[in-house]
């Protein structure tokens, strides 16, 4: 299915307007002196993390998305978990942080300060966000629309990519976050966010929804649970990573006052 404009125009090629205005934003700030040598790879991360989303509205994915539900699943495995991975790991408030003229960056931290951002950026709501609604898209009427209307369509590829952002940056974001959780609540909300993701994925593949073939259904379910175990794995290792670095000095601490 296509969305077309006057003319003929595909109307998702629009979306390359924000993602070059991000890019271009995100390498300005990166190649400022004000930067203090950004890390190279924060910037990969960050190209990669646009790209991947922005190949989920374009075709052919976009177009195979609607007949084929591997490919749907591939989709939303990009747009819900691969990209926000990268878009979190390239660290994009820092650098905002950092390059940002004084007033911006002073309404960006009071914005990151904020009752709402704390709420949101809370790993259980992060995680409500993002599982529910994976769940809502595959057992509700959402697939239906999703493939009957690009725009919804869209909109469902837009709130994967927020709340998969939003999980994963409630899980390992190192960006200024006065509000983070600890550590411990962190792992918890992972494993059963991990549980929930693998019982959806097990789920359509036992019982597709409706207006799914059986082979269509196992296939994407494959899709699913072992793409999505790729990503896990890697917020596990990068969890626990920044866990032992932040515990590691105070056990020092605690061991040089016991031998004092």
């Amino acid at each position: 299915m296509h969305s077309h404009g006057e003319g003929g125009f595909p109307a998702e090629s629009l979306f390359f307007i924000p993602a070059v205005v991000a890019l271009v934003a995100y390498w300005a700030g990166a190649l400022s002196p004000r930067s203090g040598s950004w890390p190279w790879h924060r910037t990969v991360f960050f190209t990669l993390g646009v790209a991947a989303v922005l190949a989920t509205v374009l075709n052919p994915l976009a177009e195979l998305s609607h007949t084929d539900f591997a490919v749907l699943s591939f989709s939303h495995l990009l747009a819900g978990m691969v990209s926000p991975l990268l878009l979190v790991l390239s660290r994009p408030f820092t650098l905002a942080l950092r390059t940002l003229d004084v007033y911006p960056a002073r309404r960006l931290s009071r914005l990151l300060r904020s009752g709402f951002v704390r709420f949101l950026g809370n790993p259980v709501t992060a995680a409500v966000l993002n599982t529910g609604g994976m769940i809502l898209m595959f057992r509700t009427g959402l697939l239906d629309a999703m493939q009957d209307s690009m725009p919804v369509h869209w909109l469902v590829t837009f709130h994967l990519l927020a709340a998969g952002y939003l999980f994963t940056a409630s899980i390992i974001g190192r960006d200024p976050s006065p509000h983070r959780a600890g550590y411990r609540l962190r792992a918890v909300v992972l494993i059963l966010s991990i549980a929930a993701h693998n019982i959806l994925a097990k789920g359509i593949y036992a019982d597709p929804p409706p207006g799914i073939e059986p082979a269509a259904a196992e296939q994407g379910a494959l899709v699913m649970y072992y793409g999505g175990a790729a990503v896990e794995i890697v917020l596990i290792v990068l969890l626990c990573r920044q866990w032992y670095q932040w515990s590691r000095p105070r056990s020092r601490i605690a061991s040089g006052t016991r031998h004092q």
